[in-house]
């Protein structure tokens, strides 16, 4: 374990030094406080992807006492100036406390990376995006008790050997955009944070390994579910939380003295006849990490596969038992009864990490939130297929939120010809009824409540028992 975590280290020194124009230089992000209201404003890489229901997930189990919002405020497909049209309805309308802005990827462009003039083309649709976002820039201005983060979308990768479309160019092209969002936010003394290019070197590390090694195993665009959660890890950095464990125990059981305790209770600790045992109540939920490829761009990872590339483990998921002076031997370790695995007395002394163990009590019941959470994702996403059918199609047609048969039958002649449409039409059809989105709306409220009364960390009985 020792040898991992070296590893991670360095793999992380060595992200930090190879990124000093975005790790070294994003602008403090604060951390959500209680009751914030955050929207995540974006394109389609935040309109159907999890980063940011990776990040709230981190606040459900970290926080428990302190529930916040967040709402998913991307459109696929969407340039700058697609986004300034829309900051009434979709943005200020949900009263937001915090508001986070990405775009870029649809804003440069793709096929015009094969034109013979395509460096011009680019800084026209370069100029085009950074125009609207100066006037998206003056709205954000005007709310003046707004926390604004801009963040550096994830990258389009032209490295990757995966046999697929490939734009030549075009993430230097997002990379300009990027770079005037750096200026902007320090310039209004905003946050900002750059998931484009640790995410690169990411991927330059992983390729010398694996030459088809990609976030966007589809199309070199749209991060898998490992790629959304380095962006958790990135954006969760980038608001100073690393460091803050779950808990941290550390016990001498030959004097049976509570040495420390970080983050929880210990109480009734007993040393008899080859067993240590003690009552434990901590303040924090483990961060659990979904083994599934969810839904996304044809997913094949999940988000545990990210533990492979960022030292999350190591830096958010910290739930340290130490036990010193135990006895040589090994030890059965039991919570409330429940065999969790059998640990050498070396191991204790270094410590573990009770977060790497899914079967602990408290790890199954943090599974329950996520689940939950996922299901709260799934609901609001029918929200953002909704939106993006009115505004990528009926908008132009005069139709916008007209939700009329007019505006169905004019939905029917884009049919045979757009597959995306094909697949959003159905949500369409059910929420352009306010009684339906009303529906929708008072089940994801109920599962956030549900998951905010149950997210209360319980007190356990730990034990270790001698077994040679």
């Amino acid at each position: 374990m020792n040898c991992k975590i070296n590893v991670k280290v360095f793999f992380l020194l060595f992200l930090v030094c190879t990124c000093c124009n975005s790790l070294c230089a994003q602008s403090a992000i604060p951390p959500f406080k209680k009751g914030e209201r955050v929207v995540f404003v974006g394109n389609s890489i935040t309109h159907g992807g999890h980063y940011h229901s990776f990040v709230w997930l981190y606040y459900m189990t970290r926080f428990p006492n302190k529930p916040i919002t967040i709402m998913n405020a991307g459109i696929g497909g969407e340039s700058a100036w697609d986004i300034k049209d829309r900051l009434d309805y979709d943005v200020f309308d949900r009263k937001p406390t915090y508001v986070t802005l990405t775009f870029g990827m649809n804003d440069t462009g793709y096929d015009i990376f094969w034109k013979e003039n395509a460096k011009e083309l680019s800084e026209q649709r370069i100029e085009k995006s950074l125009e609207s976002f100066r006037e998206i820039e003056k709205r954000l201005l005007a709310e003046n008790k707004m926390t604004k983060v801009l963040i550096g979308g994830s990258p389009y990768d032209e490295t990757t050997k995966l046999n697929s479309l490939l734009f030549l160019h075009k993430n230097d092209a997002i990379l300009k955009i990027i770079d005037a969002q750096r200026k902007a936010a320090k310039k209004n003394g905003w946050g900002f944070v750059d998931f484009n290019q640790p995410m690169v070197q990411i991927s330059l590390e992983e390729q010398k390994k694996d030459s088809t090694f990609t976030f966007c195993r589809v199309d070199r665009i749209h991060p898998d579910n490992d790629g959304q959660m380095v962006m958790a890890y990135l954006f969760l950095k980038a608001q100073g939380l690393d460091g803050v464990e779950v808990s941290d125990v550390s016990i001498d059981a030959n004097n049976k003295n509570l040495l420390s305790h970080r983050n929880c209770k210990v109480s009734g600790l007993k040393k008899e006849a080859g067993s240590l045992s003690f009552d434990y109540l901590a303040n924090s939920l483990p961060y659990p990490l979904d083994s599934i490829p969810r839904h996304g761009w044809g997913n094949k990872r999940s988000q545990r596969d990210a533990m492979d590339l960022v030292p999350f483990m190591e830096e958010f998921n910290q739930e340290r038992l130490q036990v010193t002076n135990l006895g040589k031997g090994h030890y059965r370790l039991t919570i409330d009864g429940l065999f969790i695995d059998n640990v050498s007395s070396e191991q204790l002394e270094d410590g573990i990490n009770l977060a790497d163990y899914p079967n602990t009590p408290q790890y199954q019941q943090a599974m329950k939130i996520m689940y939950l959470n996922e299901e709260r994702f799934e609901v609001e996403k029918r929200f953002r297929e909704y939106l993006w059918t009115e505004y990528s199609f009926l908008k132009k047609e005069g139709l916008l939120f007209a939700d009329n048969e007019e505006a169905v039958n004019k939905l029917r002649e884009y049919l045979p010809k757009d597959g995306f449409l094909r697949m959003s039409y159905e949500w369409y059809t059910k929420a352009m009824y306010p009684e339906i989105r009303e529906v929708w709306s008072k089940y994801m409220k109920t599962i956030v409540d549900t998951i905010y009364k149950m997210n209360k960390p319980t007190t356990h009985k730990v034990k270790l028992t001698k077994i040679d």
